[in-house]
């Protein structure tokens, strides 16, 4: 008798995040089999993955499942889990932009799409929000083309870059870029008082307050923050009170429970100098138009999540927003200061029918497949 079951997978490194893509037709149709064959993959519920492909860190307990579009405007389809680690959890409530970027280029080696020399085009639609996604993905000889000299803050050496372009994502889990239909809200957050805040959603739904609110700086340390409990309480406090507010949980703690990656939140303050934590060098405050510290899955997130860059970058463009305030540049290019350097991304957007329509909401990825193969799992 077979004790051990094995399906297709590869592994790729996509943007600053590391995740497991599988192809929908090698997983079981039923929801709870495939959640609990999906935990065994990563080796979840274990603080170290040890049993699984899971890298005991939220940006590698990724999952991207891949299969053909059901949707006319879409070359395929792609499901993102967020696997949790110390939990029997698959978070499919959101999207994750740097997984996505690699949603492109498996797609083309796979021979899912049709091959256009430089640059293909591959259309993916997101099922998590409904909403399409474009990678514009150079290729050569038939595949994606890896090698290339663009350089992405928190991966070492450069890559072929990777325009992904989520300006088709706006109101991605309300079906609104303001949820609330306010531009600023004001919170009210048990044991610390009233707090104003942004609750944007593009791309997935984000929830942006100033630095100097909470008694930060704006330039933490991923340590920093990550070793203060108290702070870590109050930044999961105003997660899950905008969970609720927009309609993704009932409660905080049913936020933490079942929505725990999604809505994210990032504090954000003006430009000043600070240091990258995993180089020691200096990020200078004219290389930025603001700094922002993003939380994920309830601790810093390293770099900055794709998504989180769509979102920031629109929040932006929406005047009076707490992340536009932070900023007076007129450029299309948003420079967002993170912990690990900075990250770009071109958004254009016009005023029409009294609110904000995105036209481009693009930023530059590299991905690389590492690895593919089988994974085999105990049954």
């Amino acid at each position: 008798m077979t004790e051990q079951r094995r399906i297709r997978c590869a592994i790729l490194r996509a943007g600053t995040s590391k995740g497991i893509f599988l192809m929908e037709n090698d997983l079981p149709s039923d929801p709870h089999r495939r959640t609990q064959e999906i935990l065994a993959i990563f080796g979840s519920p274990d603080v170290r993955q040890i049993d699984g492909l899971g890298g005991a860190d939220p940006l590698t307990s990724k999952l991207a499942i891949i299969g053909p579009s059901t949707r006319s405007d879409a070359d395929v389809n792609y499901t993102f889990g967020q696997v949790s680690i110390g939990t029997e959890l698959v978070d499919f409530s959101g999207n994750c932009g740097n997984i996505s970027s690699g949603v492109g280029p498996f797609a083309i080696d796979e021979g899912l799409v049709r091959v256009v020399e430089p640059v293909t085009k591959v259309r993916i639609h997101n099922t998590n929000t409904g909403k399409i996604l474009v990678a514009e993905v150079p290729v050569q000889d038939g595949h994606a083309k890896v090698s290339g000299d663009y350089k992405i803050a928190g991966v070492p050496g450069t890559g072929a870059k990777i325009m992904m372009d989520f300006a088709g994502t706006a109101g991605s889990v309300t079906n609104k870029m303001l949820p609330t239909g306010k531009v600023v809200d004001v919170l009210n957050i048990e044991g610390f008082g009233t707090l104003e805040a942004s609750i944007i959603d593009v791309a997935n739904p984000m929830v942006f307050v100033r630095a100097k609110d909470l008694g930060l700086t704006g330039i933490e340390m991923p340590a920093q923050i990550d070793e203060n409990k108290e702070l870590l309480n109050l930044l999961e406090k105003i997660r899950g009170k905008t969970a609720a507010m927009i309609g993704m949980a009932k409660d905080e703690a049913d936020a933490l429970k079942n929505s725990p990656a999604f809505p994210m939140i990032a504090f954000v303050s003006e430009p000043q100098d600070y240091h990258d934590f995993t180089t020691g060098k200096i990020i200078s405050a004219d290389q930025v138009d603001f700094v922002s510290r993003l939380m994920y899955m309830q601790v810093t997130h390293k770099t900055y999540a794709g998504t989180g860059t769509t979102c920031t970058g629109a929040a932006a463009k929406i005047p009076g927003s707490i992340v536009n305030l932070m900023t007076h540049s007129q450029s299309p290019l948003v420079r967002i200061g993170h912990p690990a350097g900075v990250i770009a991304i071109e958004v254009e957007a016009k005023e029409e029918g009294g609110g904000i329509k995105l036209e481009r909401a693009a930023f530059g990825r590299t991905a690389r497949r590492i690895m593919d193969g089988y994974v085999y799992i105990a049954i």
